[in-house]
């Protein structure tokens, strides 16, 4: 039905409302748990008399019991979409990508549905978990993040497009890093105008119109394989489990069956590399809202969103990084430069994760998998760590993190 073939726009707005939704969910949380353990309503200008001071104690509870419940909302989606991504991303190679795309839009679009029914009723914050557990039920982003990858490694695969390709990575990429700073700045300054109500609907509506994209404009980049006439129903569902299956066994005979036994250790060791790095990407920067809303920084939703666009220097450092040095440098040398820069400084990592993504080439399913297992230790173990030290020692987390984007470099090494 679709005749475009850009995939940028799917990105750039799904990237816009998936990075709304995240201060948008920690912020809610936090003030909840702060009316629920405070007693009083959450103060609409923070400072350090509010955060801090005689009531120091309750308010490392507040972070504390946040913390948790975030913990146990990413767990609630971890578990069922570790399965389902590498499934979807499995069955696109042979049904089309968009098999990969359109589930998770929907489970998104359901969740922050949930959320904005939350908010308006005040209703019991454990629907939330309930929420969590369907969205990973549909897959979430690291599925249909993948499909868009490999969206763009179908439209340029060929000869002399190699260059292309890679570009229209960096491109995507730097995609994503842009809407992070841009969605966390909107996100500030619609939460002090309208509350979490209508930022939760906005983003609903954002899930929806990308969806309808997908569905009735963009053009599917693989022909979809079309069972063979007269066949049964039955014989068509055996046919479609032998195919799932194909694919799934043809993960493992990437690692197992390769003609040289180094080019399976190596990417073995690139993927675990990637996953070390993914854990301090995610868990790390999953808690510095909640840092930020402690004493002594103590900032509000507006200071909270432009502390989040920062990150977007990131990516365009690391786009424009990849360009520069790319022609003077083995991409195992950007690579570790961007470890090494990740680990000095977590703000100062702007060559890491465009060079890693590209470094991995076209084991989009691989990633995607490996994202989810990231996922599901770096959240637990951040968290955690945050919890029982943030009445010590809020800042251990990130030395934690320092510690861990050390570990890629002797793998890649």
């Amino acid at each position: 039905m679709g005749r475009v073939f850009l995939i940028e726009p799917v990105v750039g707005v799904y990237a816009f409302a998936m990075f709304m939704t995240y201060p948008l969910v920690q912020q809610y949380v936090y003030r909840r748990q702060w009316e629920k353990i405070i007693g009083s309503p959450y103060p609409t200008e923070l400072n350090i008399s509010h955060c801090g001071g005689n009531q120091s104690n309750q308010h490392g509870d507040v972070q504390r019991e946040t913390s948790l419940f975030l913990l146990h909302s990413e767990l609630s989606f971890i578990f069922p979409s570790l399965v389902v991504s590498l499934l979807l991303l499995a069955c696109s190679d042979f049904y089309g990508r968009k098999v990969a795309m359109v589930p998770p839009l929907l489970g998104d679009t359901i969740s922050v549905l949930a959320y904005a029914t939350v908010s308006s009723y005040s209703l019991d914050l454990r629907y939330l978990l309930v929420a969590s557990f369907v969205r990973g039920l549909l897959g979430g982003p690291s599925p249909l993040f993948g499909a868009c990858f490999a969206y763009v490694a179908d439209r340029c695969d060929g000869e002399g497009k190699l260059g292309e390709k890679t570009t229209r990575m960096a491109l995507l990429e730097m995609l994503l890093g842009v809407q992070s700073g841009f969605a966390s700045v909107c996100t500030g300054f619609y939460i002090r105008l309208a509350g979490f109500t209508w930022p939760f609907l906005t983003v609903a509506a954002l899930h929806v119109l990308v969806l309808a994209f997908v569905l009735l404009a963009l053009q599917e980049s693989l022909v979809p394989v079309q069972p063979a006439p007269f066949t049964s129903a039955q014989a068509r569902r055996a046919s479609r489990l032998k195919t799932v299956a194909s694919r799934l066994r043809g993960v493992w005979l990437l690692f197992s069956a390769t003609p040289n036994h180094g080019h399976g250790l190596m990417l073995t060791l690139t993927l675990a590399a990637f996953t070390f790095y993914n854990m301090v990407m995610l868990g790390g920067m999953s808690l510095f809202i909640l840092y930020e809303l402690n004493a002594p920084l103590c900032w509000d939703e507006v200071m909270v969103g432009y502390g989040a666009a920062l990150s977007s220097a990131m990516y365009l450092g690391s786009f424009a990084g990849v360009r520069l040095l790319a022609g003077c440098m083995e991409e195992v040398h950007v690579v570790l430069l961007g470890l090494v820069s990740l680990a000095v400084g977590f703000f100062m990592a702007a060559f890491a994760k465009t060079t890693l993504l590209m470094y991995l080439g076209a084991v989009f399913a691989c990633v995607a998998f490996m994202e989810m297992v990231s996922v599901g230790v770096s959240f637990p173990m951040f968290s955690s760590t945050y919890a029982a030290t943030v009445s010590w020692f809020p800042g251990f987390s990130f030395i934690l993190a320092s510690g861990i984007t050390l570990i890629p470099v002797t793998f890649i090494w």
